[in-house]
This record gives structure tokens, sequence and C-alpha cells, in this order.
């Protein structure tokens, strides 16, 4: 079932020919899993330590290594961060999975994906968890617009995903193949059951980001045959493309003024990081950020615009199943290979979070992330990238992913309970950000 549910999690990374790219994280994550829920089997509990998810309690968590590049590794105690809550967001239920929690950029409603069996319909609830709606497409088999669909891929269930909030939070856009088996993007709203289709193609439309200023979409369409970056006007419709055609494009996300985007180029299992300056000139700005032999994925602004931050599998070993976070300048006066980028490495040893990319907290100087600890069963820390200091973040959770935080500073992520994951909450005490910057 874990194997299923990342495949088709990542599905709209099949947008193009870098397959590779998606299967290399979900075979690490998958493999990762079953190791920690291995070592979860034999591993002594904590003594005292309660458990708000309601499983067994969890081990004592080891220290991690230090991650300081340029030095011999030391061991260090991690300093332990104790959230003021943990919950839940909706009732656990069995026989169910979800995933990918998005928040909207209010931070009073969240968006998650939920799983039963191939089935995926979306998720929207509150932050105290009473569900506002549900998103699941579906198109009659007589429809006209069956036509653009190709012969032979009808799916009887419909499969929704990557939702991405407008600026003002009352609208949104997913993909979704409305049981038909072609996936398109669609637009939606708060308080509405209809949709209105904004792609129509036989090629794949996906990964869409909605602008955070004004009504602009950017999305990876597989039409040109590589996967490429379009920009569409959700006021009149125009479509443009913003990127060459060359190669794959995947997981473009929009600067938060709107006027930059960042994105992943590259084939095979060797990605880069690259940046259009201007929007309006798009292959005139068009520039590499990392040039190194390494798999950069899924780069994200810092909510003040000046860092990007990413997953790499750079390591001291040059063993490619091993990732870290790294944190680069957004304006491109950083190194893009050597030991340069090396020294912007913040955490190692992590598990990467294929959904959404690096979680940066609020004050633009902590990022959240998943420590590959199995004997702690993979447990969320943060980083404070301004003192190199990485703090555990007790949760009590286990099999941790898909970390995300609000600008509100409201934490969401996924966590297994039983053999089912399901979203949690939680909220860390003003008086611990000063552990976590200015």
């Amino acid at each position: 079932m874990k194997l299923r549910r990342w495949a088709r999690t990542v599905l709209a990374a099949a947008i193009i020919a870098a397959v590779s790219l998606s299967a290399e994280v979900q075979s690490y994550v998958v493999d990762q899993d079953m190791a920690a829920e291995k070592a979860a089997e034999t591993a002594p509990p904590e003594e005292g330590k309660p458990v708000v998810t309601g499983e067994e309690p969890l081990p004592t968590e080891e220290a991690p290594e230090s991650v300081t590049v340029g030095k011999e590794p030391e061991k260090e105690v991690p300093k332990v961060i104790e959230p003021l809550w943990v919950r839940e967001l909706t009732d656990i239920k069995p026989g169910h999975n979800d995933s990918n929690p998005v928040w909207c950029p209010s931070g009073q409603l969240i968006a998650f994906e939920r799983s039963t069996g191939d089935r995926r319909e979306i998720i929207i609830a509150t932050q105290v968890g009473t569900i506002a709606q549900r998103v699941y497409l579906e198109q009659a088999a007589d429809d006209d617009e069956m036509q653009f669909f190709l012969p032979g891929i009808f799916e009887e269930v419909s499969y929704n995903s990557g939702l991405s909030w407008s600026p003002g939070g009352d609208r949104f856009v997913v993909m979704s193949n409305s049981g038909t088996g072609n996936y398109d993007l669609y637009l939606g709203a708060i308080g509405s059951d209809e949709t209105e289709r904004l792609t129509e193609h036989t090629a794949k439309d996906g990964l869409a980001h909605w602008s955070p200023v004004d009504d602009h979409l950017v999305f990876v369409s597989g039409r040109t045959g590589h996967g490429d970056i379009y920009l569409m006007d959700l006021t009149t419709r125009a479509l443009s493309r913003l990127t060459p055609g060359d190669n794959a494009y995947l997981f473009p996300q929009w600067s938060p003024d709107g006027k930059k985007i960042v994105m992943n180029y590259g084939s095979n299992d060797n990605h880069d990081i690259y940046l259009i300056g201007d929007v309006k000139e798009p292959l005139r700005t068009l520039k590499p950020l990392t040039t190194w032999p390494y798999d950069d994925l899924r780069p994200v602004w810092s909510p003040d615009g000046a860092k990007i931050a990413f997953y790499t599998n750079y390591n001291k070993e040059n063993d490619p199943k091993v990732w870290s976070l790294a944190v680069i300048a957004a304006d491109g006066s950083d190194p893009t290979e050597g030991e340069g980028l090396a020294m912007k490495v913040v955490a190692t040893d992590i598990i990467p979070d294929v959904e959404q990319g690096p979680a940066w907290m609020p004050d633009s100087n902590s990022i959240l992330y998943v420590k590959n600890d199995r004997h702690a069963y993979n447990p969320i820390y943060i980083v404070d990238i301004q003192k190199s200091a990485n703090s555990l973040l007790r949760t009590g959770a286990k099999m941790n992913h898909d970390v995300t935080c609000s600008v509100d500073g409201t934490i969401a992520f996924r966590a297994q309970v039983e053999q089912w994951d399901h979203i949690h909450v939680a909220r860390v005490e003003d008086r611990e950000r000063e552990v976590l910057g200015p």
C-alpha cells in the first residue's frame, strides 16, 4: 500500500520523462519507512513519555552527528523543543491515508489529500479540524470533453492532488483525472461544488503554483515532450511557455513578490536549481543556481524572498541515497558548485519531502525537516540557519513526513497511527522562538 501511495503521490512528476526523479526519492523514503518500522518492533520504549497519537511510547531519540561542513563530525546532544500542544487534525479512522497538507495564505484553512484505495480526494478543513469542503472531481462518460482523452486510459476512480491556493485563500487549483485518466488542472472555490477546467490537452498538466500576488498560475505540462513551465493568466486564460523545452523543468515556485520563479531542471538522476529572474522576460533571465553533479530537488523560497532552500544528495561520503538540506541566496550570489556550495548545507541525513519541499517557518531563518533516524521513528527537527543549530521537536509522533508551516507558525505534518497515515498539527511556544532566530 505504501509503495502505491507514493507512486500515485508523485504522479505529477511523470508528466514528463523524468520519472527517475520521483522513483529515486520514492524508493528512498519507502526503504526508510520500512527500516524504521522494523526497528520500532524491537526498540525499547522511553519511560514516562506521553504519546499524543495513542501509539506505544517512543524510544529515546539518539543524539545526531554534527552537520557542520568542513569539520569532523562530533557527537552532540540536540536542544529539545517541547511543543505547546500536538494533536490530530481530524478524527483518526482506519482505512485511509492522509498526506500533503497545504495551508492557505491566512493560515485559517488547511487542505490535505486522503487516499482510500486508489481513490484520492482533497479535504479542506479549519485549524481546529472541522471539515469545510471535499474536492472529488468526476466526469460523465458521455461528456463531450472525452474527445481529449487517449483511448484505453479511462479510469473509474478519480485522483485529485496538488492543491495550490489563491492569494486570498478563497479559491484554489488542483490536478485531477476526474475519473477519466487524463490529468488536467481545475479551478475551484471555497463554499462551491462547481469547478472549472483550466487545461484541455492529451498531455498531462500538473504541479501548479498560484502567484502569491495576483491571478497568474505556473504549471508543468508534457505537451512539448519534455516537460516545460507554462504561465496562465487566470483572468483571460492566456497561456505562454516560459522554458525552452530542451529538457525537463519541474516544481515551479513563485517568489513572494510574484516576479521570479525557481524550479528544477535536468533529467535522469541529475537535477539542478534554475531561476527565472523576471517572469516578463523568462528566457533572457533564466539561469542556474546550482551546477554540480549532485541531484538537487524541490526548491522553496523563504517567506522574505531572500533565500532558497532545497534538498540535495551531496554528502561527504558521496552516497546518492543520503540527502541533505541546503540554503542559498535567492539573488544568485552564492557559488553554484564546489566547496562554496557545499558550505550551504545546513542539515544532513534527512528524509526529503518531494511533495512540497523544505518547510520554512515564518521567521525566514528556521526550517522544519524530518531526520533520517530509524531508531527514533524519523523525528522532526528545526534548524536555525544563522546559528547552524539543529533542535529536536518532540511531537510524540512517529514515521513523520510532509512537514509544513502556516503564516502564524502552526505546524502540520503526516504521522503514522497504527498502519495508517494521518495529519497532525502542533504549535511551538513563543518563548521558543529565541532558538529559531529573530
